[in-house]
């Protein structure tokens, strides 16, 4: 999938504005971390888990090309058979021939962040083939045609009120203000849909090397029937979901359920190596494994942003992210959102699309605190920084001379003590022609630094600064 130029400050803004999105936002965010912190208050060693599903993801990664070739064999071994796909194009290709051949005329499709990657659902809608989204928050974006906003809760965005109005105007059924009722009219299309598909798609939570392996994770049973009742099983996933052991699971399945949604485990944990065995009643007749690299190799080449790829889709550093609670998913302007989308998006689209995302932080860290498997994110931001500021122009607004101008005056004024003694009280002095009364906060400022009030507030100079106040504090 290629976008365009993303433009996070604008988007973010109109979020802002949204009164509705708000509520939504802070309301979902706020159940997710409540369930998410109750759950890991219940495990004496989770840090020791945490640091176990790192070594399990860095080991993986470091040494993946054994890993994947592994994995690829043991498919194979059990009746699977394996596509490469160098980017987004090649495997959507790949999948629509497999369709195309076998004359596939629906499709069912479990939740999958790689599958609206290579934007799947358009390719097969272009060759008059029906997908229908089976998980129920992936089934409300879809009816609205919209694009997730949330990495385990695709419709986070949305209040039971849109989605009532939502299902009434594209369903052609009456107003249900409940949520039992509006499950139930879903749940009754989809299982249809199950029944009469010809495929099924999903996505890949972990493949497991030595086994040959895919598993996938959920709480609706949902992915345990597009997998099962359709003759043919498509599965895609991202080289970096590749875990060696099958002993590994028990370490990254406890993190993943309890970081994304607060659970001991997921309601659903389905294993599937290969089709349907000639003793066995249900599954598919063909089974397809699509391991999809779409820039990730490129990733892999650094040893600061590599760790990127370690990233097991909990969705924990979203409900933690202070701005993520404000501007929502759609902001980002592609798949992937919050602070993994700030570091993900900009690297798989490069920096001249995604430039304004590394600076969508507050560096504070929560994301890094919550990571089940120890991601280093605000590292990793700093360095797409670095990045984004070495290959702008020097005329570029934001950045250029009067950033380089900036900072060099502040280096100088806390490097020289003399200077910074006199700087602060001038700088209280000069404020007071910007700000009125008691006003904690400057609204605007002249050219240059306009450019940071322009979309932030600047603290007010204090008339006794905290030195002055740690003399007196030491003396009492």
């Amino acid at each position: 999938m290629e976008i365009g130029k993303l433009e996070f400050k604008k988007d973010s803004q109109r979020a802002v504005n949204n009164k509705t999105l708000q509520r939504a936002l802070i309301y979902a965010t706020d159940r997710l971390r409540e369930r998410r912190k109750a759950a890991v208050e219940k495990v004496k060693n989770w840090e020791e888990l945490r640091t176990r599903a790192r070594e399990i993801k860095e080991e993986a990664i470091n040494n993946l090309d054994r890993y994947l070739e592994l994995l690829e064999s043991n498919v194979i071994k059990v009746g699977g058979i394996v596509h490469w796909a160098k980017d987004a194009e090649e495997a959507s290709s790949i999948i629509l021939d497999i369709a195309v051949k076998r004359n596939v005329k629906s499709v069912v499709k479990s939740k999958s962040m790689a599958t609206e990657e290579i934007e799947l659902n358009h390719v097969f809608e272009s060759s008059g083939i029906e997908v229908v989204e089976t998980d129920l928050g992936e089934y409300i974006i879809q009816l609205a045609g919209e694009t997730p906003s949330h990495i385990t809760a695709p419709a986070i965005h949305k209040t039971k009120e849109d989605i009532a109005r939502l299902f009434s105007e594209k369903l052609n059924i009456p107003y249900y203000p409940e949520s039992e009722q509006l499950t139930k009219v879903a749940r009754d299309i989809l299982r249809g849909k199950f029944l009469n598909a010809d495929m099924g798609v999903s996505g890949v939570n972990f493949a497991v090397a030595e086994t040959g392996t895919i598993v996938i994770v959920e709480n609706e049973g949902n992915a345990r029937l597009s997998t099962t009742l359709p003759k043919i099983h498509v599965a895609l996933m991202g080289i970096e979901k590749i875990i060696p052991r099958f002993s590994d699971l028990s370490v990254l399945l406890s993190v993943l359920a309890r970081s994304a949604t607060g659970q001991k485990m997921s309601s659903y944990v389905s294993f599937i190596s290969g089709p349907r065995r000639k003793n066995e009643n249900d599954g598919p007749e063909e089974f397809h494994l699509v391991i999809l690299d779409n820039g990730r190799s490129g990733i892999l080449s650094s040893n600061v942003t590599r760790e990127s790829l370690y990233c097991i889709r909990c969705g924990a550093c979203l409900n933690i992210c202070p701005v993520y609670r404000k501007v929502g998913g759609h902001s980002y302007g592609w798949v992937y959102s919050g602070p993994i989308g700030a570091i993900i998006t900009p690297q798989l689209q490069g920096l001249k699309k995604g430039s304004e995302l590394p600076f969508a932080s507050t560096l504070c860290g929560a994301c890094k605190d919550v990571c089940p498997v120890k991601i280093d994110i605000p590292r990793i931001l700093l360095e797409l920084r670095r990045r984004v500021v070495e290959g702008r122009s020097e005329d570029r607004v934001g950045g250029g001379f009067f950033q380089k101008l900036g900072i060099k005056l502040w280096r100088l004024s806390m490097e020289k003590r003399k200077i910074y003694e006199v700087l602060l009280p001038l700088s209280y002095f000069l404020q007071q022609i910007w700000t009125r009364g008691s006003q904690d906060m400057i609204k605007t400022l002249p050219f240059p630094f306009s450019l940071w009030t322009k979309h932030r507030d600047f603290p007010r100079v204090s008339k006794h600064p905290f030195r002055e106040r740690w003399k007196e504090i030491k003396q009492l």
